[in-house]
């Protein structure tokens, strides 16, 4: 049980006068303190022991007890949270997730990126085209992707619309998820459709694998009816603090504070100084948290980081999600695992194959290769094999649609293909086939490091 923030001291202990990054000019103040106090009124989409909850699962993936999978949208918009949108990738996590479960043989820890994802970094504050300059698109929560004037204006009337928006997704995905939707009989069903395609006959063995497994189970009079329903978490990342901040509300517990806008939040590539806000923002709620992890980072600012976010060495509390590009993989990740080793934090690692691996395709897209991906997975194993540790999760920019953004898989989308259903307001994700491929390759991986 949670409640809205009770006095303005706590408010300004969270709004501290430090760096914050990317974040959008509002050209009404007044607007902006009039959406910052309707959305501290509003009642809590996440609560306190779910996100507990969750930090005790992500505890044991980091000593190899459990697997996360994280997945979903790069930004959600507005427009796509319909049924049907996020029906079908609540799916897909589903699908992958039953796959990864059994190359693992170890529970998969189900967390959609979703519920929250409407801001995005930009390298660049405003876009230019035809000799027309506008402020950049910061996600739905910030302006509208349409290149004009008013759609490109800063309205914080948007968070409270990404409140709602948010909400809506979360009832429908608690619906879906525990009102049989997500039976795993269901599933497998779903699987065994999909390996048996001519394209994915490489994965029908592992398919038949799971039937086998399956009908095992029922022979031993397994209860499929206690398997009718998962637990399932959203993530975002914790980018705009005009929405975090009204969202941050106190557990009557334990007086701790939780920002209860998803169970798990990261920071960025783009705002992760040491120094700056959202780092501090981070450091002061209870949820499960993350920060993406570059070959770019500072080893010593990696120590210190550790230092802030989980300076009582608690198991679950912090997440590394590595995203370093298949070609770096190898190479960068093993200092930065090491760099950590003797601080005594318990950091779960989560593979980001997706961010390092972005190009401009000869047609002008932006796009990612899907051999680059499972490369870029097939790295992080590699070393974490090589180094003794655990690797903990991946973390996938993906949809439940048949979207033509990412080059590759058995199914080719080659570069000719990628106007046909390029959707994507930021960044390419896999499409529903891609990200069952990987699926059934992250788990031969899992198989193999399993023995």
């Amino acid at each position: 049980m949670t409640t809205a923030l009770p006095s303005p001291d706590l408010r300004d202990q969270l709004a501290v006068d430090l760096p914050a990054a990317q974040q959008p000019e509002w050209p009404d103040p007044v607007a902006l303190d009039e959406a910052v106090s309707t959305l501290a009124q509003y009642p809590p989409l996440v609560f306190a022991g779910e996100c507990d909850d969750l930090r005790d699962r992500m505890a044991k993936a980091a000593i190899g007890e459990a697997f996360v999978l994280q997945g979903g949208d790069c930004a959600e918009t507005f427009a796509s949270a319909t049924a049907d949108n996020i029906r079908d990738r609540v799916k897909t996590i589903l699908q992958m997730a039953a796959v990864l479960t059994y190359g693992a043989g170890l529970p998969v820890v189900k967390v959609g990126r979703m519920a929250g994802q409407y801001a995005k970094p930009r390298s660049k504050s405003t876009e230019t085209r035809d000799g027309v300059t506008l402020p950049a698109y910061r996600g739905d929560m910030v302006n509208d992707f349409e290149f004009t004037p008013a759609a490109r204006a800063n309205d914080p009337q948007r968070l409270v619309r990404g409140y709602h928006a948010s909400a809506a997704t979360l009832n429908l995905v608690r619906a879906f998820t525990r009102g049989g939707f997500a039976d795993l009989r269901h599933v497998h069903d779903w699987n065994r459709g999909w390996a048996a395609t001519s394209a994915n006959h490489r994965y029908d063995r592992l398919a038949r694998d799971i039937d086998k497994a399956m009908r095992f189970m029922a022979a031993c009079g397994v209860d499929f009816e206690a398997m009718k329903g998962v637990d399932f978490f959203c993530a975002h990342e914790a980018l705009l603090l005009d929405y975090e901040h009204p969202m941050t509300r106190v557990d009557h517990r334990t007086g701790q504070l939780y920002d209860t806008s998803g169970h798990f939040l990261w920071v960025g590539e783009r705002t992760r100084d040491v120094g700056g806000a959202h780092l501090d923002f981070i450091s002061k709620v209870r949820n499960p948290i993350g920060m993406k992890v570059s070959d770019k980072i500072d080893l010593d600012d990696l120590r210190r980081t550790i230092d802030l976010l989980d300076p009582h060495r608690e198991p679950g509390r912090l997440t590394f999600i590595t995203r370093m590009g298949a070609g770096t993989i190898r190479e960068a990740l093993p200092e930065i695992i090491k760099a950590t080793q003797d601080t005594g934090s318990l950091i779960t690692w989560i593979c980001d194959p997706m961010h390092g691996n972005t190009f401009e395709s000869a047609s002008g897209f932006k796009t990612r290769r899907f051999d680059d991906v499972v490369d870029e997975v097939r790295g992080f194993f590699e070393v974490h094999a090589a180094l003794g540790t655990v690797p903990g999760g991946i973390h996938v920019e993906l949809t439940g649609n048949d979207v033509t953004e990412c080059i590759g898989g058995s199914l080719p989308i080659l570069d000719e293909d990628l106007n046909k259903r390029y959707e994507s307001l930021c960044d390419p994700r896999l499409n529903h086939q891609q990200s069952l491929e990987l699926a059934f390759l992250v788990a031969e991986m899992l198989a193999e490091r399993a023995g």
